[in-house]
């Protein structure tokens, strides 16, 4: 089966201001990544804070444009198009924020907010669209009667549901979430896990699930991709990489979860140093200045894709492939 969205070769550089000598730097936020996700899938992304998670989820959907690469949906090129041509693309994705209360207008009743996405997409209907924000409002589990309500008068669990309902509006095939349960508490968490499982069994909705909380990203994502620094360095099937983990950032990861068995003996594999800046990556494979495992050929070479299977791949060059840089 085709994928739905195929991203290759994604890049994106942003340009900071200049030092005192008049030198531009550049960051280069997601460097070189492909990926694929398919109808009904979830495919989760996870890594350390400041990899590029968000601005790669954030290129996908447009809303940074890209330096290079390409992003397909439904095999059409969308970076191609010009923004006229790209706006009815845009109901069919749409995204989850992280902040459930940022993310919403707080001068808005949540029936404008609701409505919102169909008057800009030509639905000049008044009854069709409360219609349609009574149906997903019911479907998101939110109250129909507290719609005229503002945001702050919900709980953050409630302004969640109502950002998802916003996403969902528009009936879109895929769905970016952008951490969408760090910031709520463990109960409330659980819920809208639940909410987006049904969600995606009901409506066959594909997933791209950003996420801190490797718990999560298991519960919730059919494949796993993990980046660092701006690099995808592994992607597997959810219960394989949780299994069996191939790179060593991978290893550092997992080796970090909590376990709730105390007499459980585990490995412990701690990380030196800080991340690099992005300003200034290492050469070779990025994770090498941390890597417990790196060779002299890691300083030198950036590793290519080596496959333990069709869908488990890794770029380590414990492994086997590399590219020059």
């Amino acid at each position: 089966m085709p994928p739905l969205v195929e991203v290759v070769d994604l890049r994106k550089q942003f340009v900071l201001s200049g030092n005192r000598w008049g030198e531009k730097l550049t960051v280069d936020a997601v460097s070189g990544v492909s990926l694929t996700i398919f109808q009904g899938e979830t495919l989760g992304l996870v890594g350390e804070t400041g990899c590029g998670k968000s601005t790669l989820a954030r290129c996908i959907l447009r809303l940074v444009e890209p330096t290079g690469g390409r992003v397909l949906f439904e095999g059409k090129d969308i970076l191609s198009l010009s923004l006229r041509d790209f706006h009815p693309y845009r109901r069919c994705m749409q995204m989850v924020f992280q902040d459930p209360f940022a993310s919403l207008n707080p001068r808005k009743t949540v029936f404008a907010i609701l409505e919102e996405p169909l008057i800009i997409h030509g639905e000049r209907n008044p009854k069709i669209r409360r219609e349609k924000v009574e149906a997903i409002a019911e479907r998101v589990g939110l109250d129909v009667r507290l719609l005229r309500n503002y945001p702050h008068e919900f709980s953050g669990g409630q302004r969640q549901r109502i950002g998802i309902a916003r996403a969902l509006i528009l009936e879109p095939e895929f769905v970016v979430c952008d951490e969408p349960v760090s910031a709520l508490d463990v109960s409330i968490r659980a819920q809208i896990l639940n909410l987006l499982c049904d969600l995606q069994e009901n409506l066959r909705l594909s997933y791209l699930f950003i996420a801190h909380d490797l718990s999560v990203v298991r519960y919730i994502s059919h494949r796993v991709a993990v980046m660092y620094l701006g690099k995808i360095v592994e992607i597997a099937p959810c219960e394989e990489l949780f299994a069996n983990p191939l790179h060593p950032y991978t290893r550092a990861l997992l080796a970090a979860l909590p376990v709730p068995d105390p007499s459980r003996p585990r490995k412990r594999m701690l990380l030196e140093g800080d991340p690099p800046s992005p300003l200034r990556p290492p050469s070779g494979c990025r994770f090498h200045t941390r890597c417990p495992e790196r060779m002299d050929i890691c300083a030198v070479y950036s590793p290519g894709a080596s496959f333990l299977n069709p869908e488990h791949v890794v770029f380590c060059h414990l492994y086997g492939g590399w590219e020059m840089v």
